[in-house]
């Protein structure tokens, strides 16, 4: 079984697993502690489409997962609100997968067990979703490592079952904070090739938080740039470049456009500065 058969696959439960549609309407998120007020996001307007991939990209502290914990409704915001195919999110929304930066796998479960959690908890049967939990594994080549557990796998594998986890149920919306922040360059690169396939054969909803630029730009219809704290949205870019990306997108003249037009947002906030480089010693000494 491959990627593109995942849907069609899962079983029949009742659920509707359709792409959703997602409204953040006027979201602000005030943190109170003694006398002290932590403003961590001011007026989050955005929409985001069926089906569309979205990166919010910013610097840290910006409040990107504070947005993704009110989208999923483990947070009430202070003010605004958040709706999901019309309906307020008023409590935690549990049509949907969450994958965190680190994959928390039970040691004690194997692999296809750490999948097949997602369904216990949801009091579903495990058994009816074997198949697809192996079709998952496989996808993401893990089809071999069904039976091992947690400890037998690296970094980037392990992230690959918590990927599966959750998507087992088939959910339309996938929220992703910062998955890859901590694998190694290789194994990132290709585990954003890997979600990127994954996501062309289910066209889920999917918001991803990132803290790479090139990242963002190489895996997103829209990419969402935020401002430092308290978090705005600075600018938002459709990415209009041809799918699948691969790694041949990074070679494209469009894709450098992109990431410099971000880059330049974030040298204009200060949160980069520019470094003096050893080519443009060479050009004063000229």
């Amino acid at each position: 079984m491959n990627a593109t058969e995942l849907r069609q696959e899962a079983p029949e439960t009742g659920v509707t697993s359709g792409p959703c549609a997602i409204h953040i309407d006027g979201v602000a998120q005030v943190f109170r502690r003694d006398d002290t007020e932590t403003h961590a996001i001011e007026k989050i307007d955005l929409s985001i489409a069926a089906g569309e991939f979205i990166s919010v990209v910013g610097p840290s502290g910006c409040g990107k997962s504070t947005l993704m914990r009110i989208v999923s409704g483990l947070l009430a915001p202070t003010t605004g609100r958040v709706l999901i195919d019309g309906r307020p999110v008023n409590g935690p929304y549990t049509d949907l997968g969450i994958v965190f930066q680190s994959p928390v796998l039970l040691d004690w479960r194997t692999i296809l067990g750490n999948v097949l959690l997602q369904v216990e908890l949801r009091r579903r049967s495990p058994g009816d979703y074997v198949e697809r939990g192996h079709a998952l594994l496989d996808a993401v080549g893990l089809g071999d490592f069904h039976d091992r557990y947690p400890h037998e796998l690296s970094g980037g594998m392990q992230q690959r079952a918590a990927i599966c986890r959750a998507l087992i149920h088939d959910p339309p919306l996938l929220l992703m904070d910062e998955p890859f922040g901590a694998l190694d360059a290789l194994t990132r690169e290709q585990m954003r090739i890997d979600l990127e396939e994954l996501w062309l054969s289910s066209r889920k909803t999917v918001i991803f938080i990132t803290h790479s630029i090139d990242e963002a730009v190489l895996l997103s219809d829209r990419v969402v740039v935020m401002s430092p704290r308290p978090g705005r949205i600075e600018r938002t870019l459709t990415i209009d470049l041809p799918r699948p990306r691969g790694l041949e997108a990074r070679h494209l003249p469009r894709f450098t456009e992109i990431v410099e037009e971000i880059t330049g947002i974030f040298l204009s906030r200060g949160v980069l500065r520019r470094g003096r480089s050893a080519l443009a010693g060479v050009k004063a000494k000229r």
